[in-house]
């Protein structure tokens, strides 16, 4: 799942983006209010964590501008300022939730999975599809009941293909689930990912498989119905 990570301590960032990466999140950072609106106009985010004291912008003015550019998508305010009033005024303006630093980057993750586990959230526990099982909590793998062993790329793009189950993806729509703004794929990266992903289903004996629709895009369905 991709996240926007709105802060402008840089070592901060920098310590917070690896422990987000090492669980597995794709994490574009921004420094300012600014790109943080930009950010949320022109990409699709299944979360945003947003510090309030920029340099360029009140906090509260760019959850405005990025509850505008897509109120459905969850907000955490990540911020010093910890009054009672000023924790009401996040969540009145419109924040999921509100973390008050310094904060562990563990509490963190919790949050942003406890938000996304909410209805009409990203974080489904468990995706099913065909024979295939896979535990969102501790992405783990089934297949026909037996444990299936996955790379990194390949889990987050089967997750991409479980939560979208039955729906035609683009090629473009794949990039901004799986690759950050800053480390964008190589050529015909997706096209190989997805021929890796699509023999390893069928090695491990899956009712299901991702199905190239030239020109369009691809289609992971049971093949079974």
């Amino acid at each position: 799942m991709r996240l926007l990570y709105v802060e402008d301590n840089e070592r901060l960032a920098q310590n917070t983006c690896a422990s987000l990466e090492s669980n597995d999140f794709v994490v574009d950072w921004v420094a300012t209010g600014a790109d943080a609106v930009h950010s949320a106009r022109s990409y699709s985010y299944d979360a945003i964590i947003l510090d309030l004291g920029l340099p360029d912008m009140d906090g509260l003015s760019v959850l405005d501008g990025i509850k505008q550019a897509n109120a459905d998508t969850p907000v955490i305010i990540c911020t010093a300022r910890d009054a009672l009033d000023e924790r009401v005024k996040g969540l009145n303006a419109g924040s999921d939730d509100y973390l008050v630093k310094p904060f562990d980057s563990s509490e963190l993750i919790a949050r942003i999975r406890a938000v996304l586990r909410r209805p009409g959230g990203a974080l489904g526990l468990k995706l099913n599809l065909g024979n295939i099982r896979f535990d969102t909590n501790d992405r783990s793998v089934e297949i026909a009941g037996q444990p299936a062993r996955f790379s990194r790329r390949e889990l987050d793009l089967l997750e991409v293909f479980m939560r979208r189950k039955g729906r035609i993806l683009s090629k473009d729509s794949i990039e901004n689930a799986l690759y950050g703004f800053d480390a964008p794929p190589t050529p015909n990266a997706i096209e190989v990912a997805i021929h890796r992903l699509r023999k390893k289903l069928q090695d491990l004996g899956a009712a299901s498989t991702v199905h190239t629709l030239r020109g369009i895009g691809y289609l992971m369905e049971d093949d079974g119905q």
